[in-house]
This record gives structure tokens, C-alpha cells and sequence, in this order.
């Protein structure tokens, strides 16, 4: 595990290396980098991943307390990460977490070659579905996200629609989910972090704004959504593709939000096509 000191605070990154396309791989909340595990060992060496864990809960060192953690605050941190590698040209890549447009909108996509957009936050579905509005209203409430994640070390609350049931068709692995909430769990700054984010939701006419300035990205993007999804809507989906200059849409089966767990192989198949069709 390498890491990286930002303007708020260390970033945690994995590095596969190598000569390759360089990949970089987004998490969304109270997640790590672990959840695209199975993309990168199928990607293989001809990539190269970097894969850092943003501030959202799975982090294992607090940020600074003046950190700005707001959606577009990770952002910029996002932004901030790609410079501090000097990694140009990139394929971002991201599932849940929806920054790409807060990046884009922000003026902060030069370094993004080309950009792919799995099942994630678009548009006003901020906090997403009812495991985001569950989660948004247990911030609000004083030890409330300590009580919501102490209730997840009990494995059938994980399954729950309001929990991450509605996230993955399949359980996670026990160690692995273990993993992503164990921060949370240890440190009340770690919930400090996620709370921050959760409440640092701008106002609806803000949001809509930066999914419209997707239009200004005119490098090759690729949406894919699960047309099963109950946290992010597909029809969302299909107007991401549509407002992007230079996108397409595909749809995996057999998959709720979380198309890394879910449906690993679909996103190796499309995302080695899509550097294939854009290499020139």
C-alpha cells in the first residue's frame, strides 16, 4: 500500500505498475479499494490500476478536521491525487460515488483520457435510493452513524434494503465488507470523515448542473449500468450516454449497484474493449 499526503490529509493507493494504460479505479461510500479486487487481477499486466481509497468511510487515516469533504471537495481531492502522481491520460473509472461530474464541472477533467461510468450517484439522486436516504438521516442524529455501523457487524443486517441488500445480488465477502467498515467501527474521526460527506450534499439546482456539464466532456467515455439496479436508476443511465459528446451505454445483467462484486467479468470484458477501440 502506497500513500500520498494531499491538501486534506494522506491518501491510501494501490499500484499494480507497469507500462500499460493507466486505470484509475473509484470507490464509493464506506468502501475501499478492495472493491475492485476482482477488475484489476482480471485486467491483467497489460494495465496499469491505481486504485486509491477516497475519504468515505473505509479510509483507515482520518483526514485533517479542516478538510473540505463535501461531494465536490472529494473531487478536488480526486483532481488533486492525479496531479500529486503525475498521472496523465487516464481512464477514470467509477462505481457509486458520482464525482465525475463535480470533476468535469469544476474544470478539473484535464488529466482524464477517457471516462468510465458504472451504476453511480447522477443527477439529483443524492444520497442514492434508500441505503443512501437511510444512511443521510442517521448523520443528522447524534451517534447515529456509530449505531448504523455497529449494527452492520451483524451479517444478516447487511442484507437489509436499507443496508447494502439492495447494493449486491450476492453477499459480499464477510472479511472483505469486515474490512471496508472496520474504520469505522475504531474511529469516531473516521465517522467524523463520512459524516462530512453524507451532510456536503450541494442543492438540487447544483447537482443538475454538474451532470449538464458532462456535455463539455468531448474525450471517449463509456457508460455501463446494471439493469437491475434499485439504488441508481438505469434511465439514468441512458442520459449519462446521452449527454456525453462522445458516449454509449451498455448494460450488464444480473447485477445490482455494485457491478465490481456483482459482475466482475462484464466490466473486464467492456472496459479492455473500450481501451482497445480508444487506443489510437
Amino acid at each position: 500500500m502506497n500513500e500520498v499526503r494531499l491538501s486534506g490529509g494522506v491518501i491510501t493507493y494501490e499500484d499494480s505498475g507497469g507500462d500499460g494504460p493507466v486505470v484509475v479505479l473509484l470507490h464509493g461510500v464506506a468502501m475501499d479499494g478492495s472493491l475492485w479486487r476482482h477488475v484489476v487481477a482480471g485486467l491483467g499486466d497489460g494495465v496499469r490500476c491505481v486504485v486509491p481509497t477516497l475519504p468515505l468511510g473505509g479510509h483507515r487515516r482520518p483526514m485533517e478536521p479542516d478538510a473540505d469533504l463535501t461531494v465536490l471537495g472529494v473531487a478536488r481531492l480526486v483532481a488533486e491525487f492525479l496531479e500529486a502522481l503525475r498521472l496523465d491520460d487516464v481512464t477514470l473509472v467509477m462505481s457509486d460515488w458520482g464525482g465525475a461530474q463535480a470533476l468535469v464541472a469544476d474544470g478539473r477533467a484535464d488529466r482524464i483520457g477517457r471516462l468510465v461510468i458504472t451504476s453511480c450517484e447522477a443527477f439529483d439522486n443524492y444520497p442514492p435510493g434508500l441505503p443512501g436516504r437511510n444512511l443521510a438521516t442517521l448523520a443528522k442524529l447524534p451517534g447515529g452513524l456509530e449505531f448504523a455501523f455497529t449494527l452492520l457487524r451483524l451479517k444478516r443486517a447487511r442484507r437489509l434494503p436499507m443496508t447494502w441488500g439492495w447494493m449486491t445480488k450476492r453477499p459480499v465477502p464477510v472479511a472483505v465488507m469486515d474490512g471496508w467498515f472496520r474504520p469505522l467501527w475504531a474511529s469516531e474521526e473516521i465517522r467524523r470523515d463520512l459524516r462530512t460527506y453524507v451532510l456536503g450534499v450541494p442543492p438540487k439546482s447544483e447537482l443538475l448542473r454538474w451532470s449538464e456539464e458532462l456535455c463539455t466532456f468531448d474525450r471517449p467515455a463509456l457508460v455501463i449500468w446494471a439493469t437491475e439496479d434499485r439504488v441508481m436508476p438505469l434511465d439514468h443511465g441512458r442520459r449519462l450516454a446521452e449527454l456525453l459528446p462522445r458516449g454509449r451505454l451498455v448494460e450488464v445483467a444480473d447485477s445490482y449497484t455494485l457491478l465490481p462484486e456483482d459482475r466482475p467479468d462484464a466490466l473486464v470484458e467492456h472496459i479492455a474493449a473500450f481501451l482497445a477501440e480508444t487506443a489510437a
